[in-house]
């Protein structure tokens, strides 16, 4: 199974930090977070990955190639030229996604106890377009499904923008979740990319097509779930894996 770990972030939240490292490799706990993601996704039955790199992407590349007893295939999609955001990082990648099987995309600032071996297999039962990993916290951008827990808008709560490519669009109707990070994807999605510029972002790509394609939201039970992206949560992630 293939996927892909988001790495190329600026990491400006975790400042002062990475003003000398990448956030890939702060550490939590005796390990940098890359090291905890890419362990997480083997011992899911994840053997070949890539990962995207751009800020201090030279430090990521050299601590992988020192820790080749990771033991899966390991490559990189080199974006120190320019950041192409989450949608064009995908589509920057699609070479390695040759095999035409759903992958995984794990941003490399999420810890959680989610069981991504069980998510793949799910998403391999219905076979949606993507299959998005969602929770009910508190933020501010919302991602809006149906019953069916189908995508069919987002919401910016702050400023009350509201993005659906459906007519007459009621936010009210639809049930709010906070995207987590972590998503499965169909191959042929590259398809879909292929008119599209080098740098987008893929929710907004999702955005402008879920009202032809079926993406799913997958809310595990007691689903725990550690956003490493500022200072103040590099405790409490720490905690969190010694529990």
């Amino acid at each position: 199974m293939k996927a892909m770990i988001f790495a190329a972030g600026l990491g400006t939240r975790l400042k002062p930090l990475t003003d000398t490292m990448p956030k890939a490799l702060v550490p939590i706990g005796e390990k940098p977070l890359l090291q905890h993601i890419i362990g997480k996704l083997k011992a899911a039955g994840f053997d070949e990955i890539i990962i995207n790199v751009h800020h201090f992407a030279e430090q990521i590349i050299d601590f992988v190639e020192a820790n080749r007893h990771f033991d899966i295939r390991i490559e990189f999609s080199d974006e120190r030229e320019k950041l192409l955001d989450t949608g064009g990082g995908i589509k920057k990648a699609s070479p390695f996604f040759n095999d035409h099987k759903p992958f995984l995309v794990h941003n490399v600032d999420i810890l959680s106890n989610l069981d991504l071996a069980r998510l793949y297999a799910d998403h391999l039962k219905r076979n949606p377009f993507a299959t998005l990993v969602c929770n009910e916290r508190k933020t501010s951008r919302y991602l809006l499904f149906d019953s069916n827990n189908r995508l069919k808008g987002w919401i910016n709560e702050k400023t009350d923008e509201v993005k659906s490519p459906f007519p007459n669009f009621n936010p009210q109707h639809y049930r709010k979740l906070a995207f987590a990070g972590i998503q499965i994807l169909q191959s042929s999605i590259f398809q879909y990319m292929a008119g599209l510029p080098d740098r987008f972002s893929i929710i907004e790509f999702y955005l402008s097509i879920c009202d032809q394609k079926e993406l799913i939201c997958y809310i595990p039970d007691n689903l725990k779930l550690i956003d490493v992206g500022k200072i103040d949560s590099l405790q409490e992630a720490a905690q969190f894996l010694n529990q």
